[in-house]
């Protein structure tokens, strides 16, 4: 019979399935690697990478070798963070490129009792529509079933019928953006599982179920682009893509204020604020100068009076977009912000003006582990795609050994010690 010192230097095994997300911004690239143990369901955040990107302009690549370096850093960062290594993930993806439309498809019903094989059959007869040769479709998304003639049924299995209808959310992306970010993932080492649509792994993370049955709208404000959708009696049902982001807020900054983009960026992030007349009208703040110029002082409120004209007009598209949609009035729970521009102080209060109607800044809060560190809605879209992942149950299973010995001490310190340095 082994002693339990002997029992702890064996070790112990247990399954564990590894999630990885990896979302492709066009400021930053962003990883998050997570696990789920065999006796829970909840994902624990063990691994977060995240990289600055030049080689992305509104969701599209236009450099590869960039954007390949920015995320194998991202990569490299997750995985000495989480201490396993990550071969398949799932990647968001956005941008101008995304279209959307509905569709309708009928089938007639089997043994007069619906199936789910009948619900495979009819989603696969509603996405048989023609598609352009230079769109992929990313996703299918039923919104809704229609058994003989009772509608607004979510899940028809079971109901008894002769004909069964399905209306459904269709989205497509440029096949050459897909073909290049997958190009760029696989020369990090990385083979792609899926992509999911940005703004719905962001709502995955940030939205409850009951938040989706009464209806919202999550707004994933990035760098260079804004993008939308709309959720209504728990299906997704619109989205939309905005050719505007922080990016035009920080050109704004570096134009009005006379400074440099990299300044103005700063500037934005520690000072800025989206309603002007929060702030303290004698507060004065100083600005670098352009071209070796010698830094000057301005009034901090004359800087915000340059960031809320430009906020104000994304928050106007995101407002026209929602009542494109024809659902403006349905949302009861409001419009959630989510993304790194989400972060401007006073945008939520500006946006309930703009709006009219609830305004919340998103964070994610689902998960365990490195959950502190990821819940800036900046890292909302890559946990999502973990959640996404998980349903999927597409996740790299692999066998962990409990650290319980000598050496398993040392390491669980040393990678303790550098989760602490990399979030301070």
């Amino acid at each position: 019979m082994a002693t339990a010192n002997s029992a702890a230097k064996m070790g112990a095994e247990r399954e564990i399935k590894i999630f990885a997300g990896l979302d492709i911004g066009c400021s930053k690239v962003s990883m998050v690697i997570g696990q789920e143990k065999s006796n829970s369901t909840e994902i624990e955040v063990i691994g977060v990478g995240s990289s600055i990107c030049t080689g992305i302009r509104k969701g599209v690549v236009v450099n590869i070798e960039a954007t390949t370096a920015a995320i194998q850093k991202a990569k490299d960062e997750a995985e000495l963070m989480a201490g396993v290594e990550i071969s398949r993930v799932f990647v968001s993806i956005g941008g101008g490129h995304i279209k959307s439309f509905d569709s309708r498809g009928m089938i007639a019903v089997s043994n007069n009792e619906v199936t789910a094989a009948d619900v495979e059959r009819v989603i696969e007869a509603a996405k048989a529509v023609s598609v352009p040769s230079d769109r992929d479709v990313v996703h299918v998304l039923p919104k809704e079933f229609k058994v003989d003639e009772q509608d607004g049924i979510f899940d028809p299995v079971g109901m008894n019928g002769v004909r069964l209808e399905a209306s459904v959310h269709i989205v497509t992306g440029g096949t050459t953006a897909i073909q290049n970010a997958v190009k760029c993932t696989r020369n990090a080492g990385l083979e792609v599982l899926g992509f999911v649509l940005q703004p719905m792994a962001s709502a995955l993370a940030v939205l409850s179920e009951d938040e989706k049955k009464l209806g919202a709208a999550v707004a994933d404000i990035g760098s260079g682009t804004t993008d939308i959708v709309v959720y209504h009696q728990g299906s997704l049902s619109f989205t939309k893509s905005l050719p505007v982001g922080g990016s035009h807020i920080t050109n704004d900054v570096a134009v009005g204020m006379r400074t440099p983009q990299g300044n103005a960026e700063i500037i934005k992030k520690k000072y800025g604020t989206a309603l002007a007349d929060m702030v303290d009208p004698e507060e004065v703040i100083d600005i670098e100068g352009v071209g070796g110029r010698n830094a000057r002082s301005v009034r901090r409120k004359d800087l915000c009076e340059v960031i809320e004209p430009r906020t104000e007009e994304i928050l106007h598209m995101i407002g026209n977009s929602i009542f494109e949609s024809g659902l403006s009035q349905l949302l009861g729970s409001g419009v959630i912000l989510t993304g790194g521009t989400s972060q401007i102080d006073g945008i939520t209060d500006l946006g309930e003006f703009v709006l009219d109607m609830p305004v919340r800044r998103g964070s994610v809060g689902k998960v365990g582990g490195l959950s502190e560190t990821v819940k800036s809605p900046a890292f909302a879209t890559a946990v999502g795609l973990l959640f996404y992942a998980q349903t999927q149950q597409d996740a790299e299973a692999v066998k962990v050994e409990e650290e319980i010995s000598f050496f398993g001490g040392i390491r669980r310190r040393m990678k303790r010690l550098f989760n602490e340095t990399t979030q301070a």
